[in-house]
């Protein structure tokens, strides 16, 4: 099934998940190993590649909002609390905010910074909305850390809840999210 129903996630928005949550882990990852390395003459390469990757999360992102406000959300299952369906709808809210502030403040840092990351991968030049400035470079550099630090916070407790509820709660909410299984 490619589309949602109101008892499971089609392919795409598991596809969209996994492929988003493999990126971001990784790229939380690489931002943590390029902040630790010695200063060198290739860290503006990989400065780059960080960024040409968060152009792409961003992307991804409202791809995954559009598909999800044009597709049903599956139901929680019967049984769900009030405050079990509120906090999930919070806590998935909270995530794709923070991956939107992340990708921004980066996008941001990159346009103050000189020179940009602007050059996706060598194909083309991404547009900046912001102007050089070494001072204001340095604010979004250090927001977005600060943004990404949330993010992982967010991811845990997202995991953190995806293992409650396979383990725990023995059910089937987290299988919905990895097979066409419907929880």
């Amino acid at each position: 099934m490619i589309r949602n129903t109101s008892h499971g996630w089609g392919s795409i928005s598991r596809w969209l998940h996994w492929s988003l949550a493999l990126i971001i882990i990784g790229m939380i990852g690489f931002g943590w190993w390029m902040n630790h390395i010695p200063a060198r003459p290739d860290r503006f390469f990989y400065r780059s590649i960080h960024a040409d990757i968060g152009y792409v999360i961003l992307l991804l992102t409202v791809l995954r909002l559009v598909w999800r406000l044009v597709n049903p959300t599956p139901i929680m299952p019967a049984g769900t609390s009030r405050w079990q369906k509120v906090a999930a709808h919070f806590s998935h809210g909270a995530l794709y905010l923070a991956v939107i502030i992340v990708t921004m403040l980066g996008w941001a840092h990159s346009g103050a910074h000189a020179p940009d990351y602007s050059n996706f991968f060598g194909l083309f030049h991404v547009p900046q909305f912001t102007a050089p400035d070494r001072a204001a470079a340095g604010v979004y550099e250090d927001r977005h850390i600060l943004f990404a630090y949330v993010l992982l916070a967010l991811i845990a407790i997202h995991v953190i809840a995806a293992v409650w509820h396979h383990f725990i709660r023995r059910g089937r909410i987290v299988a919905r999210m990895v097979t066409d299984e419907a929880g």
